[in-house]
């Protein structure tokens, strides 16, 4: 990473100045390319898009470790959130958490191209995202508000970590092979006493991530709602609950023993919980936007990636032949 200073982009290059002020119809001047740098599958269509870019008289900055292979500019974290009109995470869903906090720092829109697997953020496929993106830097393109989440652990000294996320906040076990107890309250109310593997909170945008490989539910992400789902709870009756964005989730780990558990967001560690620390839940005042290109359909990107509408019975074993 190039050292934070007080100086922009546009002074440490004095190119991506000049092309900055080319002519153009677009609203997007300054485009921001993310993705990881040790992975083959994402140069190549990183290369493609800055190529295409640059061709469209758009200037493209990158993190210094990649932007030499796609012939972009090199900016640091704090230019590539300040300074582009929209940003391109090409990679998985975890690449595309990682560029959400920077969208959200800087309240930029995000697109994501997906290299991963399954995928539900990154929408735009590789071999159509030259058109998509020609139909968005013409304005031909939708865009949805995606709620974040805040997640504060208050220890018993007094201390509190906070983060923000996406997806979700999980609180999991860490001990191999013991469980946890919590409490959780929602809305200062007592809910109920779970024994398991921990607790997933996720917003609309991540019932489709961890959430939904515990059992939970899939939430349409335009509602304003929270889902709390159980790992691996001790007892049937403990099922996910979906509840209001508005309400506070309030976890507390109970003493078990010598009981400790993990507090990550959005795939990131950034506590520990010992007994009697509380996690606190809300939904965060600030949204995200993603941008989708022209016919963009939710539930078919949910038919897609979860094979809905095929009949299971004829499918077969690649090594089969069918009849």
């Amino acid at each position: 990473m190039l050292p934070n200073t007080s100086y922009s982009v546009y002074d440490l290059y004095p190119t991506l100045h000049r092309v900055a002020k080319l002519p153009s119809t677009s609203k997007f001047q300054v485009v921001a390319l993310i993705g990881r740098p040790d992975d083959v599958r994402v140069i190549e269509p990183m290369q493609a898009l800055g190529a295409h870019l640059t061709k469209a008289g758009i200037a493209v900055i990158a993190d210094v470790a990649i932007a030499a292979e796609i012939s972009a500019t090199a900016a640091n974290e704090k230019d590539l959130a300040e300074q582009p009109d929209l940003i391109i995470a090409v990679g998985g869903d975890g690449t595309i958490l990682y560029a959400a906090e920077i969208a959200r720092i800087s309240n930029k829109p995000l697109l994501g191209v997906n290299r991963g697997r399954l995928g539900f953020l990154a929408d735009v496929s590789p071999h159509e995202m030259l058109s998509s993106l020609d139909e968005i830097l013409a304005g031909n393109y939708s865009s949805d508000s995606r709620m974040l989440l805040n997640a504060s652990i208050k220890a018993r000294n007094g201390s509190v970590t906070s983060a923000t996320g996406l997806n979700d906040v999980v609180l999991q076990r860490r001990e191999t092979g013991r469980m946890v107890d919590l409490e959780t309250r929602i809305g200062n109310r007592y809910i109920n006493t779970h024994a398991g593997d921990g607790l997933i909170v996720a917003t609309p945008t991540g019932s489709t991530a961890y959430s939904l490989s515990c059992g939970g539910p899939i939430i349409e992400p335009s509602l304003d709602a929270l889902v709390m789902v159980p790992i691996c709870p001790h007892t049937l009756s403990d099922r996910p609950i979906v509840v209001s964005a508005g309400q506070e989730i309030e976890v507390v780990l109970l003493q078990r023993g010598d009981s400790k558990a993990d507090i990550i967001v959005d795939g990131r560690s950034i506590a520990e919980l010992n007994p009697e620390d509380t996690l606190h839940i809300s939904c965060a005042a600030e949204r995200i936007s993603l941008i989708h290109p022209p016919g963009y359909d939710y539930y078919e990107i949910l038919r897609s990636k979860l094979h809905w509408g095929h009949d299971s019975r004829n499918r077969h074993h690649r090594d089969q032949n069918p009849g």
